[in-house]
């Protein structure tokens, strides 16, 4: 696998826990026997090829964790941890600034294995938070860019911890930030945040249509979800972010939340012109306590998290028709 270095816009999970590789195109993540098992069930199933589009795409597992001293390019180095680990795509690689926010769904942040410690921690969380009462926090929303500095603004978990219910609306709508108009018109610099509306909102207006997907496509599957994220991307350069917007909307294009793996710019054919990066995707992600449930019906709860984040003062017509 070759060098392997810390993820530096991971917006959730354990701090360090995931890796990239040097070219960036993979990232490795120690992984639990329940999320090892999802990913090679909807690797292999025909029941989840609808939901593929909605993950990272799953290119298996490393069994030894560890590291090639460059000095000894035969040596491996390899680390405490015996957890085996998933090599997926690294869903960031194809956007040049990309904005990330990562939302935690469901009510319940415990599976049924889990200890009375553990449980009565998670309840402690759930009721502190967002949890309980809305089913979704935010994680962290880690790449907001300053146009300016070129340089992510990172906005850590605790700040998802800290808010109230009332406060998730304007809280999503800040990973969403629409360029200053009175800005714009000085010195004809770009605003030091954010995309112009007439970029921001085409982008909306799709990623609450991946949202409806998504929500249809669980509605037909058996899975019982527990902790699972939707990981939420769009560009934030202003250029990119157009050329992404004018290929996949008014050309029609199909591959929108496309998630193969193809290198942004990529030529489909020789000579022709190349293909820009997508604007926006909607990803599900996390699946350490997730399980395939066959008999049991669709994931009701996760399900309703799911809309809701389309209705909930987030991703939804709201939102859209306040930056229309």
């Amino acid at each position: 696998m070759g060098i392997r270095i810390p993820l530096d816009n991971q917006v959730g999970g354990h701090i360090g826990g995931i890796e990239t590789t040097k070219d960036g195109s993979l990232v490795i993540k120690s992984t639990l026997p329940l999320e090892l098992e999802f990913y090679q069930v909807h690797s292999t199933s025909a029941a989840f090829e609808p939901l593929r589009q909605f993950l990272p795409q799953f290119f298996g597992t490393l069994r030894q964790e560890g590291e090639h001293d460059n000095t000894h390019p035969d040596t491996l180095i390899v680390k405490p941890s015996t957890r085996p680990s998933i090599v997926l795509q690294n869903l960031t690689r194809t956007f040049l600034r990309p904005n990330i926010v990562d939302i935690k769904l469901g009510t319940v942040l415990y599976d049924e294995a889990a200890l009375p410690e553990k449980r009565a921690r998670m309840e402690k969380t759930a009721r502190d938070t967002t949890t309980l009462e809305t089913g979704m926090r935010i994680t962290g929303f880690q790449k907001v860019y300053n146009n300016e500095t070129l340089t992510p603004i990172k906005t850590s978990k605790v700040y998802g911890k800290s808010l109230k219910p009332a406060e998730l609306p304007s809280a999503i709508s800040r990973c969403f930030p629409v360029a200053s108009t009175s800005t714009t018109a000085q010195a004809g610099k770009a605003p030091s945040l954010g995309l112009p509306r007439s970029a921001l909102l085409p982008i909306l207006e799709s990623l609450r249509e991946d949202v409806v997907e998504l929500h249809n496509i669980l509605e037909g599957l058996e899975l019982r979800m527990v902790g699972a994220s939707l990981l939420i991307i769009h560009e934030s350069d202003w250029d990119r972010a157009v050329q992404g917007i004018t290929y996949y909307t008014e050309e029609g294009s199909n591959d929108s939340n496309s998630t193969d793996g193809s290198e942004e710019d990529e030529e489909d054919e020789v000579g022709s012109p190349k293909r820009p990066g997508v604007p926006c995707t909607v990803n599900l992600i996390d699946f350490a306590h997730t399980r395939v449930a066959p008999g049991e019906g669709p994931d009701r709860v996760c399900r309703y998290e799911v809309f809701k984040v389309k209705v909930f003062g987030g991703v939804d017509g709201s939102l859209v028709h306040a930056y229309a």
